[in-house]
């Protein structure tokens, strides 16, 4: 069952009508519509395994993944994916569940996520290397997950228990496969409804939240233009991201969904991306990789944070070069624009297909065309909720005033506006969300942790840059290392400080509340001066 309250049908009523326009001089309330939908167009599918099971069928022999010197064809992952179904349902696991995915990049990782998903019930994807034992805990108990995939190597860092079973997927691959497995079909026949995953976001006590996105969710982006990328068979995406991120399944499931070839990266992220034609990443990720040493690549999708205007026109005069932008409860990206050298400015874009996007002022009313609001995001793009989270649903998923009644819209609190052109400026956010490294940060949750810390009475946290976060505690008597490892325990890497200064005081503003200017201020020269403290 999805997280939220069930949803009333829609009436039969125009929409884009109503007070909520009201305020509006009526061409502005044209301009609002008009820049605000995305084009209407149909999905193929409305399950992502049945776009995958199309192409399985079409081209067996094809390969569907490469990784470090082995591969796999899409036929044989049909029926590895199918026998793990069978593996799950034997389990217990049931149409509606949902199954933890505790792995790293490599093949089991396909047939991990597929499996789950013919089995009816949603994978929760977490990196095996790098998830902290209590967000792991957190992530079991919060998902209710009933089963567990992982491989052999880390199956001691999740019980084995009548009520949750861990399966060892690589050890599920080594055994022989039958010539001619049935297809697997769970006791409920999965609708577009149904959760296709949840991923866990960091929240602001420091207890991530899971977010419920369906396969209707999944496949309005995956599998239509501009989100499919151009993406079809005989080409290679590159797999570069953590499994836990929304935007690598995009990778992942975009490139299974249209007969292309997974290049799933080792070590070496620039190998991976040197042999792809697509490439999908955040700017940080992206910086890394120069164009002169990929020719290959065609099509390039940034998303996740700000992308610096210099490193658009770098890739834009190389290939098709994609700017998104939207939160995980939007399903990955809600706004494409399609980046050109001679583009006047680099935007978020427009709304993807089915999708709307409102900028609203603090009483989510529309505000002028050109003028700075709040983004809200409506349309097929808005996920199911956050588990067991009723209060933070009520606060950011509402009921959509413009597409009426059985919609809802989501509160972004990112800032925007609309250009003359009808493209959406990024201006920042509302809140103390940030991005690192591509990933969503509270930096509540980061100074929540730190105070933990033997000793803390205060903590404060600033970002430095996009792959750098520096934290403050009090009194001046806190050990740095210490604090650093209290993030580390809780938290997800990228969460971590690269330093942490003791101060015998925190700077405050007039009115009584922590300065982060200043502490912005003072970490920056800290940084310059080479005073970091990161033990």
């Amino acid at each position: 069952m999805n997280p939220t309250a069930e949803r009333p049908a829609p009436a039969a009523q125009p929409p884009w009508s109503g007070p909520a326009l009201d305020a509006l001089p009526p061409p502005e309330r044209a301009l609002f519509r008009r820049y605000g939908q995305g084009p209407r167009v149909p999905v193929p599918h409305s399950l992502v395994h049945r776009a995958f099971e199309e192409q399985a069928a079409a081209r067996p022999h094809a390969v569907a993944a490469e990784h470090l010197g082995r591969s796999i064809g899409y036929g044989e992952l049909d029926r590895q994916a199918d026998r793990l179904a069978a593996r799950l349902a034997a389990s217990g696991v049931r149409p509606g569940d949902r199954v933890a995915v505790l792995t790293r990049r490599g093949l089991p990782m396909l047939v991990s996520l597929l499996g789950v998903l013919k089995a009816g019930a949603a994978y929760v994807p977490q990196d095996a290397a790098l998830t902290p034992p209590a967000q792991l805990a957190h992530v079991l108990e919060a998902s209710g997950a009933t089963a567990v995939l992982t491989l052999a190597a880390f199956a001691d860092r999740v019980a084995d228990r009548p009520d949750r079973p861990v399966l060892c997927v690589d050890r599920l691959m080594a055994e022989p496969l039958p010539d001619r497995p049935a297809r697997f079909r769970p006791v409920r026949v999965p609708q577009g409804s149904d959760l296709c995953y949840v991923l866990f976001t960091s929240g602001t006590t420091g207890r991530p939240n899971g977010v419920a996105v369906t396969h209707a969710n999944v496949c309005n982006l995956l599998l239509t233009a501009p989100g499919n990328l151009g993406i079809g068979p005989g080409q290679r995406v590159a797999q570069l991201l953590n499994i836990a991120f929304d935007m690598a399944a995009w990778e992942i499931l975009g490139a299974l969904c249209h007969g292309a070839t997974l290049v799933i990266r080792g070590r070496d992220l620039a190998e991976a991306a040197r042999t792809a034609d697509v490439v999908i990443a955040t700017p940080s990720v992206l910086a890394g990789l120069d164009p002169d040493r990929c020719p290959r690549i065609r099509t390039v999708a940034v998303a996740g944070e700000p992308c610096p205007r210099p490193l658009a026109d770098r890739w834009a005069s190389v290939c098709a070069f994609h700017n998104g932008c939207g939160p995980t409860e939007t399903t990955i990206v809600n706004t494409v624009q399609r980046y050109g050298t001679g583009s006047a400015r680099l935007t978020i874009g427009r709304p993807t297909p089915n999708n709307t996007v409102y900028v609203l002022d603090g009483r989510q009313r529309p505000v002028r065309i050109g003028a700075t609001g709040e983004l809200w995001a409506g349309g097929a793009g808005v996920t199911a909720g956050y588990l067991a989270a009723p209060r933070l649903n009520a606060e950011r998923y509402r009921p959509d005033p413009f597409l009426g009644p059985g919609h809802m819209m989501f509160r972004t609190r990112d800032l925007g506006r609309w250009t003359p052109e009808g493209e959406l400026e990024h201006l920042g956010r509302t809140d103390d969300q940030v991005k690192v490294r591509g990933f969503r940060v509270e930096l509540d949750a980061v100074s929540a942790a730190l105070e933990t810390t033997p000793g803390c009475v205060r903590a404060a946290t600033v970002r430095v840059d996009d792959r750098t976060l520096v934290s403050f505690v009090t009194p001046e008597d806190v050990a740095p290392g210490a604090a650093r490892r209290s993030v580390a325990e809780v938290l997800p890497y990228y969460c971590v400080p690269e330093a942490v200064h003791a101060l015998a005081d925190l700077p405050q503003t007039g009115r009584g509340k922590i300065d982060k200017a200043a502490l912005l201020e003072l970490a920056v020269r800290r940084r310059t001066a080479g005073l970091d403290v990161a033990s």
